[in-house]
């Protein structure tokens, strides 16, 4: 089903998954995974079900995490990450049987925003699958002439995105039972719980410590600004009963709402974590839903949606009967309660 394979990112060997259908030219998902894990921590189990839908995927841990080389290790860098998309974008495209022009990123939690991020600089990725994506706390601040995202972009496109993110807080636990004795980054206990059960399996490589690379020098990494310069399909899984403040739901409907291009939104249960439970109901929910805007991806519809109605911004609501106003309203902009570094 798989085969290993190795590409270079910053100096570094990032190893992954290349998982290869037995078809000509096939559409591609490049995959990270999310905060702090390891691909095989639900990832993998992604991975999976769009390869056994006609997908080639490439899986592939972050610089400094799992199986991938590089220092500093457990270093959470959304810039580096988003260079290491990147460079599995390259990889793929020189691939055999792999269709270059079908390349679409897939990130989950902080790695959702990054792969927004990645498919507003690269042009060579032409959609995005984003589930419980961390676009930040607040909303991201106007920017109507571009030029805050013309900073972000020239960040992210930098050579010297090692040296991003002071001030670099930690080393400190990714969870912890104990928030008064042995604070950690990530607080709820559905943090605590999901990264025990899956982390503790025997070849995760997950390390329960992180090093937070996420200050604003040389500019804040705010990855909502790219919303309105991604010009690819773009589906996003929002659960209202997110508890992590980075992935602020209500933050996620404006980044979504301030999308130009063809979009979908899906509303699903579970709060962060609960599509990363395999298997699970609301994990079989959420890949059904991802192959299926994939396939209607690479079959071409979004394409002709946009060839037939230019300047197309409608969004496709796929809500599974989530009343989002309300959520956002009693969740308020600022904070959710539960709130942790995502």
């Amino acid at each position: 089903m798989r085969i290993d394979v190795e590409f270079t990112s910053l100096g570094a060997t990032l190893r992954g998954w290349l998982y290869q259908p037995d078809v000509s030219l096939a559409p591609v998902v490049v995959m990270a995974h999310g905060f702090s894990a390891t691909r095989s921590m639900t990832a993998d189990k992604y991975a999976e079900a769009f390869y056994a839908a006609g997908f080639a995927v490439l899986l592939y841990d972050h610089r400094g995490f799992g199986a991938s080389d590089g220092e500093p290790r457990l270093q959470v860098s959304p810039w580096v990450q988003a260079r290491g998309y990147r460079d599995a974008v390259a990889l793929v495209s020189t691939l055999d049987d792999i269709d270059p022009t079908r390349i679409a990123v897939w990130g989950d939690s902080l790695s959702g925003g990054v792969a927004c991020v990645a498919a507003a600089v690269d042009e060579r990725i032409s959609a995005v699958v984003a589930q419980v994506p961390a676009f930040g706390e607040k909303p991201p601040p106007d920017d109507a002439d571009g030029k805050l995202f013309r900073a972000l972009r020239a960040a992210a496109l930098s050579p010297d995105v090692l040296g991003f993110g002071a001030p670099i807080a930690g080393p400190l636990p990714v969870v912890s039972v104990d928030q008064v004795r042995h604070p950690s980054a990530l607080k709820p206990l559905t943090a605590f719980r999901w990264f025990s059960e899956y982390g503790g399996t025997l070849g995760s490589e997950w390390v329960n410590d992180v090093t937070l690379a996420l200050g604003d020098q040389p500019v804040a990494w705010q990855p909502g600004l790219c919303a309105s310069h991604l010009g690819v399909p773009v589906l996003m899984l929002v659960s209202p009963q997110e508890e992590m403040a980075r992935a602020n739901p209500c933050v996620s409907r404006i980044v979504f709402d301030s999308i130009c291009s063809p979009k979908e939104w899906y509303a699903i249960g579970g709060g962060h974590f609960g599509l990363l439970y395999h298997p699970g109901e609301l994990f079989s929910e959420a890949q059904a839903i991802e192959t299926s805007f994939l396939r209607r991806w690479a079959d071409g519809q979004f394409q002709s949606e946009r060839n037939a109605h230019p300047g197309w911004s409608e969004s496709l609501q796929l809500e599974a009967g989530a009343d989002h106003s309300r959520v956002c309203s009693e969740a308020g902009m600022a904070t959710i309660n539960g709130s942790a570094e995502v």
